[in-house]
């Protein structure tokens, strides 16, 4: 399976509209999966037209979702054998910060042969771990759990302009995810 991932469109605020490039970049996925910071419906609606999308942000309902069924708070689920949880801002206990590529190697002290996140996070231990609220891009090994955070298309690291997003492949024998840059995408 061919999974799009993109966090933290902030539309309005970010960007007034999603990147055109974003369609041809997502060409070929089964699913969208958003990691929060969408704020309307409408967004929504203009990454189903391209696959069926699920949301995770708590924010988001209060910010214009609504009571859309696409957004909770926390989305968890199985795919090709492989369990996968996703929020938006991803807190992980003794850290108290937010991850950035290469920091939780740095300062992090955890069991590096298990999972990085604990289970009551999602509920259940999960093997891949999809997270947004830093609009900075990352995919990261850590014991047997595959971080990543798509980044932002419209807000990269925060500052407004072209971003990121990761397509995410999946099959009953390993996952493989990949940063794709938007503004040198063709």
């Amino acid at each position: 399976m061919r999974i799009g991932l993109i966090s933290d469109t902030h539309i309005p605020g970010g960007a007034s509209e999603l990147p055109s490039i974003l369609q041809k970049a997502f060409s070929g996925v089964d699913m969208i999966l958003h990691a929060g910071n969408v704020y309307t419906s409408e967004t929504l609606d203009t990454l189903e037209l391209i696959a069926p999308v699920k949301v995770s942000g708590s924010m988001d309902r209060d910010q214009g979702c609504g009571n859309d069924p696409r957004v909770e708070e926390i989305q968890v689920m199985e795919i090709e054998g492989h369990k996968i949880g996703m929020i938006h801002d991803l807190n992980l206990p003794g850290f108290g910060d937010r991850i950035y590529p290469g920091h939780l190697a740095r300062v992090f002290q955890y069991n590096r042969t298990g999972s990085i996140i604990p289970n009551d996070i999602f509920g259940m231990e999960v093997d891949i771990a999809i997270f947004g609220h830093t609009c900075t891009a990352m995919i990261e090994e850590h014991g047997n759990t595959l971080l990543i955070n798509p980044g932002s298309p419209t807000l990269r690291n925060e500052t407004r302009r072209i971003g990121t997003i990761a397509i995410l492949e999946i099959t009953d024998k390993g996952r493989e995810a990949q940063i794709i840059d938007l503004a040198n995408f063709q």
